[in-house]
């Protein structure tokens, strides 16, 4: 009896995953528009391709495999059986690099065939919002091709193609942190405003305050714990640069004629980017091969001397650190955010591709074979650009395995890794960047006061 059910509710399923949508989420969220739904489903692809590059990456892995008797070269034997899995490239930084681009080859893929998809009447857009396992099984084919692809010169190429995209990457962060700080702002003034309740502002302030206390915290130590007196000249430039920055474009955030043409504009905003920017710091440091300006967390609590060079072997590698941990942190949360936002901010949606509609979503329908669908949200109109958000996800496949690997560049003479200043200087940049977009979009109302940026 079981068993005919499991095969009843299997069968249920399969027009969900061939169909035109994703029931399976439509039955947990009976309510939700089916752009919503696509976007959830792709960033589960997309964690799930994350979730198996950190496993890969674990500490150990590879001696665990050996031990699979059969399994690896050089591992332990099988009599009569020849072990053919190179373990060194399905473990460790080879194995994050093939699964990283075989997820940055899916959805550039898609991004390509999406252009210009206009409606959900589109024959395209079936295939935007549907076939599932269909497209389970393209993903998980390109990435049993990637393990076949040789090292030759794949991950010293594949590191630039990875930093190039995570500095793209880090941008479109920042306006998604943006965008959400404003919305969080905007709700919560007008809540104050309509229930004539202060505790709204006074969360505000709290929060405002919390996020500006933590920066200037970060640059104290960034100045105690990544300078030296007579050392680290970069390291100083960076803080003080972006320190100055931070303060300009927090001042301008207040000034009378920005909060006149932006009345949402305001330091919650200014607070959150200048949070952001210090870890963008604290991260393009840690990536300086200078160990005297670059020591790891283990010599802070141990208090142990970073002045003398490191005698471990440059081969070896801290995959797991406190700066990459809070990049997948804020990387989940975009990518969530992305993937359900709306909002009324014009220039973060010009800049993002999507724009806000009135089309509600309403109730859930049930289709004729009894399974509860989404609704169809975009007959007249998408609510996002399919194409720019499979590139938006292309991008998040590179900075994932930028992340993951700390940044560290392959050396293919010594066929180990190493920090570089080329990621420095990619991290600093877009900080640099992303403070001057962040500055535009308060003063682009005053340079242009005719078009409209509300």
């Amino acid at each position: 009896m079981g068993a005919c059910m499991a095969l009843c509710s299997l069968a249920s399923c399969a027009s969900c995953l061939c169909g035109s949508a994703p029931c399976l989420l439509c039955g947990c969220c009976p309510s939700s528009n089916n752009s919503t739904i696509t976007r959830l489903v792709f960033s589960f692809f997309l964690l799930m391709g994350t979730m198996v590059s950190v496993i890969m990456i674990l500490p150990g892995m590879e001696t665990q495999l050996r031990k699979i008797p059969g399994f690896c070269e050089g591992g332990t034997t099988i009599p009569g059986l020849d072990n053919q899995v190179n373990c060194d490239v399905i473990v460790g930084y080879k194995s994050v690099y093939r699964m990283c681009f075989a997820m940055t080859c899916f959805f550039f893929l898609f991004s390509a065939i999406m252009i210009r998809v206009r409606t959900s009447r589109d024959p395209r857009a079936a295939l935007q919002n549907g076939f599932w396992f269909f497209k389970f099984l393209i993903l998980t084919g390109i990435t049993v091709g990637a393990f076949f692809i040789p090292d030759g010169t794949f991950n010293s190429v594949w590191f630039y193609f990875g930093a190039v995209g995570s500095f793209i990457f880090i941008l479109i962060q920042l306006i998604l942190l943006i965008d959400f700080a404003h919305s969080w702002n905007k709700i919560w003034v007008e809540n104050g405003e309509e229930g004539d309740n202060k505790g709204w502002f006074a969360a505000l302030l709290f929060f405002t305050v919390l996020f500006f206390a933590l920066a200037v915290t970060a640059v104290v130590l960034f100045y105690v714990y990544y300078t030296q007196p007579d050392d680290c000249t970069e390291h100083k430039v960076f803080i003080s640069l972006n320190l100055i920055f931070c303060f300009i474009v927090s001042v301008v955030s207040i000034l009378p004629k920005v909060q006149e043409a932006q009345p949402h504009s305001g330091l919650l905003q200014a607070s959150i980017i200048s949070l952001y920017t210090m870890y963008v710091t604290w991260s393009a440091m840690t990536n300086n091969p200078n160990r005297k300006c670059n020591p790891s967390l283990l010599s802070f609590m141990s208090n142990v001397s970073t002045t003398e060079p490191s005698s471990e072997d440059p081969g070896h590698v801290q995959w797991w650190d406190a700066q990459g941990i809070i990049g997948l942190i804020i990387f989940l949360f975009c990518t969530l955010y992305a993937s359900i936002r709306s909002s009324s901010n014009t220039q973060v949606n010009k800049l993002m591709q999507t724009e806000e509609t009135g089309r509600s979503g309403g109730e859930g329908v049930v289709g004729e074979d009894g399974v509860l669908r989404a609704v169809d949200n975009e007959e007249d109109g998408v609510t996002y650009s399919y194409s720019f958000f499979h590139f938006h996800l292309c991008l998040a496949s590179l900075y994932i395995m930028m992340t993951l690997t700390n940044w560290y560049q392959p050396d293919t003479n010594t066929q180990a890794m190493k920090s570089s200043m080329p990621a420095v200087w990619v991290k600093i940049c877009s900080s640099w960047l992303g403070l001057g977009l962040y500055l535009w979009t308060l003063i682009a109302p005053l340079i242009f006061p005719d078009r409209d940026f509300n």
